[in-house]
C-alpha cells in the first residue's frame, strides 16, 4: 500500500509560501509521530459510535478506509451498518476535484483507488456526516491533512453535511498553520475526549 505521504504537497489552495512551508514541515513531523494501537483505536471508535448514534439525522455517514498509520475505522463501519445506518467511503478523484462517496456494506467489493486508497464498488451517495482524518489538529478545529486539499474541497461543496474530525489525542498541536481556504471543523473526536471547537 502506498503511504499517505505520497500525496503531493502542492494543492489548489495556493497557500502563501510561508504557510505552505510551515505545513510541509509539520506534516513530516506528524506522519512520523502517529502510533495508533488497539486501545486508542477502540477508544476513538467508541466515542465516534456514541456521537453518531446520538444524532437521529446521522443516517448516512462517510467513513474512511484506513491507509497505513491511520486509525482503522473498519470496525466502526461494521457497527454503524449493524445499527441500520448507511455507510459510504470516499473515492478519490484526480487532483482538483472533491471526493465522491460510495455506498459500502460488509459484502462490498473493494476497489483500488488513487494514492493507495480503497473504495467500494457501489453507487455514489450524499452523506449527512463526514468523518475527516488528519495528521494533526488544534483546538480551534483546524486540521493538517496530507496536502491534497481533498477534504477542504469536499466540505466546501457539501455545506449541509456535518464534518467530524478524528485523531489520537497525541496528534494535537498548539496551532495549525492555516491558509485562506482551510475549513475549521466543529467537532474533533480523540481517544480521550470530544472537542467542540
Amino acid at each position: 500500500m502506498v503511504a499517505p505521504q505520497m500525496f503531493s504537497n502542492t494543492h489548489m489552495h495556493d497557500d502563501p509560501p510561508d504557510i505552505a512551508a510551515a505545513k510541509r514541515a509539520l506534516r513530516a513531523t506528524c506522519q512520523a509521530a502517529r502510533q495508533p494501537d488497539r486501545t486508542t483505536s477502540e477508544a476513538v471508535h467508541t466515542r465516534l459510535l456514541d456521537l453518531l448514534l446520538s444524532h437521529d439525522d446521522a443516517r448516512t455517514i462517510a467513513c474512511v478506509w484506513p491507509l497505513d498509520g491511520e486509525i482503522d475505522l473498519r470496525p466502526l463501519c461494521k457497527a454503524l451498518h449493524d445499527q441500520d445506518r448507511i455507510v459510504c467511503l470516499p473515492d478519490t478523484p484526480r487532483r482538483g476535484y472533491p471526493l465522491t462517496f460510495r455506498l459500502w456494506t460488509p459484502a462490498s467489493i473493494m476497489l483500488e483507488g488513487r494514492f493507495g486508497t480503497r473504495h467500494p464498488d457501489g453507487p455514489a451517495i450524499r452523506p449527512d456526516f463526514i468523518l475527516v482524518p488528519m495528521l494533526a489538529f488544534d483546538r480551534r478545529g483546524y486540521r493538517l491533512g496530507y496536502g491534497g486539499g481533498y477534504y477542504d474541497r469536499t466540505l466546501a461543496t457539501l455545506p449541509d453535511a456535518r464534518p467530524v474530525g478524528y485523531a489520537l489525542s497525541t496528534q494535537e498541536q498548539p496551532a495549525i498553520p492555516t491558509g485562506p481556504h482551510d475549513i475549521a471543523l466543529p467537532l474533533i473526536v480523540t481517544d480521550r475526549e470530544t472537542i467542540r471547537c
